[in-house]
């Protein structure tokens, strides 16, 4: 791009006279070096002309070289903006990616050779390095300048990108460093014009010659123009010199390629739904962001060039046709836009034509159809808005009951108050001293420095004071949550920008009697402030905000910061459908969106509630009465039981530190916070119930062997017997347990004794889950166990499963106690009945270990067990398996100590004989009820049934007889059923 210096006419040379009488004047002077240094140096940043007249050739020589020497760019920090993306590249990527690292290392290399400056022109060679088997590559490098600031750069490398190559940077970063080593000249004006005619035609000729392929065509049209007495180029006073500079009503900015910006920003437009397309717009935001707080006119400049290019994105029209809403990432980009135009307004460094410009501008903008509409509706008006004062983000209601706020400042599209907050911030903002590439993240990223800086016209005020008092003004606002989940999460995301911001601020004397003043004027705010005492339903909650504040107070007021922090404690929208400590319709889940529809960021404000809460919980320690204050607060505005455990285990661990003494006072708390938990979960199944359960117990035992006695003793408004009986009794009694107490051997027997009470009540209660637990719990005990094995026998009477009756039965056997085993087999049985084709039934197992037991404690147990499998169970494979088993060896030892048989018993005589009568009834009615609806498919399992039911038959004395008779009825009953008949006599005959 050519810069405006080179369509600048410059005056005719001044003659040998004139330029001696200047000299002359200036020697006369006697101005010392430094002077004319500093002289040199302002003329140069200002171009102020009223010190050095306009005409460059009539200044002193010595002062010449001095303004063309101070014109350059004195800082790295202009080079380093315009040379590197603004935030950190992806791993790896740094040296490949950041212009400005690849010209230091160039510039380090010593890849900068035949560096000239001609007046306000630098040239110079970069030699790059080549890859590998490459040559080596040279670019020629110009820079044009213009009162400290680069206008116009060339490189031979064809750069097309928004950042200056690195061969830029490292020509304009060697000027800067090594300035004394630039061969320097005057602007060629300066020096034609101190050649005679004839030095000037061989200056001509020798230039035309040696680049006549370029320049011969052009010299001959100024050589026919300039003899044309005529012409125009005859009518102008002087000629441009691009090495002279522009002049004082010439604009001066950096060098900024805007046909590339816009292209760029097109192309990312495009790729809109891409990660990388974001991130790197975002990048562009960031760099606008830092032009301004450098001041630099192209923030603006680049900020117009990006809007144009968002408006004419296509996708605009599109969702306008459909009357679809934005993409989310859409959105964020247009509300980064819309607070960048308001930075750039409110800026108090721009000129009134320059923002009368700006509004037009914007003014234009918006009336195009296209311009999208800010989204969401920021008014309190509406049926569901009803005001909901404080229950005691015996009072009685002060002020309005209704609010005059028509909207949210915070959360607002234009973002009015995190504009007006960082405009005012960085006012205040100290310089850095050092260079950092990344200045807005990144591991190089360091806490910004603030300072006091005075309000013109307003003694006694800084803008660091109402940078403070406009952030909490806006953050303190009393303002409806806006519908709409992304402008739901827009708040949530200024607000925690917000807070960001003034936690980079260090609070001094002064920012602090601020946060003390502004935080009673919340107290006091009516129903303007968020803390104060009348609170609407649909209020935004101040969760947030009152933790910032209690953090930066705490150490200066505490009873205000606990004030503040405790009044926004509320969360209005629970307030008014659950009454305090009653849990929502789905405990664990804190976000209900079947009941609030509208509040999609429930959740989010919940875990911001008990943060607000964990962060007073963890202040107060060792302050008794403000952590029951604090309890209070909790159990009375904390609605989800999820966070109400998380705030006991902070508590908990807050109050046991590993080398200090616990915090009693604190772990009560988080003991009395669990147990709240425990009672509003009581009767919702969940896998957490375990977990809660079992901190519980560890907690109550942190406390001491009486808090954990006392969880048992109240056990049944904490947990079910299931709970209580598994991981209560058993985990309060655990060796590590017993342990950690130190209890004496009176205090562990109450323990104990305590734990078993707690047994027998849960196995009373629900005798299914918790009569094993109850009987492990109280083996130790004669009396203890002797009474659970009595609710066990008294449930069985009242419906106790056989399932869970064997499951005690083989406990029993396993403890050595056969009889009672045998006991509650019988009773098991009792309640038992396997049919005919259930051969796969759950309890054939159990059946056949009660047989096993019976077998194994002699004749009489078997003879009474046997009616009880007879009436039980009618499936014949299961009988015969029974009967089996009980001829293949003698019976055991009878109760009263009987020797055993000296042979096993006969199938055919009692008691086996009834169960062998029942095993063939069984497979013939069987045999029967297969036939009924039996398919030729199943005709081989049936034969292999009816094997099976011979070798049962055959174990009486006359059973091939009954088996011949079966038979003979089956074909006569089924002769229909031919080939079944035919496999039948094939067979058994």
């Amino acid at each position: 791009m050519e810069p405006p210096a080179a369509k600048r006419s410059r005056g005719c040379p001044a003659g040998p006279e004139e330029r001696d009488a200047g000299a002359g004047a200036a020697r006369g002077r006697g101005r010392p070096e430094a002077l004319l240094d500093l002289s040199a140096k302002r003329v140069a940043e200002s171009w102020a002309f009223e010190q050095v007249e306009e005409r460059f050739s009539r200044v002193p020589e010595p002062v010449q070289k001095r303004i063309v020497f101070w014109s350059f760019p004195r800082s790295e920090r202009e080079i380093c903006m315009y040379s590197s993306l603004g935030y950190p590249p992806p791993e790896g990527e740094h040296d490949a990616r950041v212009p400005f690292t690849r010209g230091l290392h160039l510039l380090q290399s010593g890849a900068v050779d035949r560096v000239l400056q001609v007046g306000f022109h630098l040239s110079g060679n970069i030699r790059e390095p080549g890859s590998p088997g490459e040559p080596e590559r040279l670019y020629h490098v110009s820079i044009s300048f213009d009162r400290c600031k680069i206008t116009s750069v060339s490189c031979g490398c064809d750069n097309r990108d928004l950042f200056y190559c690195a061969h830029v940077v490292a020509l304009s970063l060697y000027r800067i460093r090594h300035a004394g080593q630039v061969e320097l000249r005057l602007p060629i004006s300066e020096t034609l014009s101190q050649m005679n005619r004839d030095q000037l035609q061989k200056f001509v000729q020798y230039l035309i010659s040696a680049h006549h392929t370029e320049v011969l065509p052009t010299a001959q049209r100024l050589a026919d123009e300039i003899l044309l007495l005529g012409s125009e180029i005859n009518l102008v006073n002087g000629a441009p010199d691009p090495t002279a500079g522009a002049g004082i009503e010439d604009a001066n900015c950096w060098h900024l390629d805007e046909e590339q910006i816009q292209e760029q920003v097109k192309q990312l437009l495009s790729n809109g739904g891409y990660y990388g397309a974001s991130q790197q717009l975002r990048s562009m935001f960031s760099k606008v962001r830092e032009m301004l707080r450098m001041r630099d006119s192209n923030g603006a400049r680049m900020l117009i060039l990006m809007t144009e290019q968002f408006l004419q994105d296509p996708r605009l029209a599109l969702w306008r046709q459909q009357g679809a809403g934005m993409t989310d990432k859409c959105r964020q980009l247009w509300d980064e836009l819309g607070a960048l135009w308001v930075c750039v307004v409110l800026s108090p460094h721009c000129k009134p034509e320059e923002r009368a410009g700006w509004l037009q501008l914007l003014s234009r903008w918006d009336k195009l159809d296209v311009c999208p509409l800010e989204e969401g509706n920021y008014s309190f008006d509406g049926p569901s808005l009803r005001p909901t004062v404080a229950p005691v983000p015996e009072l009685l209601q002060k002020g309005s009951t209704c609010i005059t706020n028509t909207e949210g400042w915070v959360g607002h599209p234009l973002d009015p108050i995190g504009c007006l907050c960082r405009a005012l911030l960085e006012a205040c903002r100290l310089e850095e001293e050092t260079l950092t590439l990344y200045p807005d993240s990144g591991p190089e990223k360091r806490k910004v420095a603030y300072q006091h800086v005075p309000v013109p016209g307003s003694p006694g005020e800084s803008y660091l004071v109402l940078a403070l008092e406009v952030a909490l003004l806006g953050l303190g606002q009393q303002r409806a949550l806006p519908e709409g989940l992304y402008a739901q999460d827009k708040v949530v995301r200024n607000e925690e920008q917000l807070l960001a911001l003034l936690e980079e601020v260090e609070l001094d004397e002064r920012l602090v009697q601020v946060l003390r003043k502004q935080a009673g004027l919340l107290l006091e705010g009516g129903p303007f402030s968020g803390f104060g005492e009348v609170l609407f339903r649909e209020s935004v909650p101040m969760h947030t905000c009152a933790r910032y504040l209690f953090t930066a107070l705490l150490p200066h007021d505490p009873d205000l910061a606990y004030r503040l922090a405790l009044r926004a404690m509320r969360l209005p929208v629970l307030e008014t459908a659950f009454p305090a400590g009653e849990p929502h319709p789905s405990p664990l889940d804190s976000i209900m969106s079947n009941r609030f529809p509208r509040w999609f960021i429930l959740g989010h404000l919940e875990t911001r509630q008990c943060e607000l809460a964990s962060t007073m919980l963890t202040a107060a320690k060792g302050d008794p009465k403000w952590l029951h204050t604090v309890l209070g607060s909790i159990q009375q505005n904390i609605h989800s039981p999820a966070l109400l455990f998380k705030l006991a285990q902070d508590a908990c661990k807050t109050a046991t530190p590993v080398s200090a003494p616990p915090d009693t006072t604190l772990l009560g708390i988080a003991l009395e916070l669990g147990r709240q938990v425990m009672r509003m979960t009581l009767n919702v199944m969940t896998w957490r119930r375990r977990e809660m359960v079992r901190w519980l117990v560890s907690c109550a035992t942190e406390i001491g062997p009486q808090a954990l006695m006392n969880i048992m003793q109240n056990w049944y408004s904490l947990f079910t017997p299931v709970e209580a009986a598994t991981i209560v009794a058993v985990t309060g009694t655990t060796h590590a347990t017993l342990l950690r107490l130190q209890l004496d051997t009176p205090r562990r027997e109450e323990l104990w004794a305590c734990a078993r009470t707690l047994a027998l009540q849960c196995a009373m209660k629900d005798p299914q889950n918790c009569a094993l637990p109850a009987l492990t719990l109280c083996e130790k005990n004669h009396s203890a166990f002797e009474a659970a094995y009595q609710i066990v026998l008294d449930a069985a009477a009242g419906g106790l499963g056989h399932a869970h009756l064997f499951t005690v039965a083989r406990y029993m056997e396993h403890r050595g106690l056969p009889l009672r085993a045998y006991k509650l087999a019988t009773l098991a049985l009792a309640q038992l009945s396997i049919a005919f084709n259930q051969d796969s039934h759950p309890a054939v197992n159990d059946v056949l270990w009660a047989c096993s037991l019976s077998h194994s404690l002699g004749r009489h147990e078997l003879s009474a067990i046997v009616p009880l499998i007879i009436r039980s169970i009618h499936c014949a494979p299961m009988l015969s398996d029974i009967l089996r088993r009980w001829t293949l060896s003698a019976p055991g030892l009878g109760p009263l100590g009987a020797r055993r048989a000296a042979k096993p018993l006969g199938a055919d005589r009692a008691p086996l004989c009834q169960l062998l009568d029942a095993a063939v009834t069984a497979y013939i009615t069987t045999s029967h009820s297969r036939l009924t609806h039996i398919s030729p498919r199943h005709y081989g399992d049936f034969i292999e049934f009816l094997g099976k039911a011979r070798e049962t038959f055959l174990l009486a004395p006359d059973g091939h007889l009954q088996f011949a008779q079966f038979l003979e009825n089956l074909k006569q009953t089924y002769k229909g059923k031919k080939k079944l008949m035919l496999l039948v006599r094939e067979r058994f005959g």
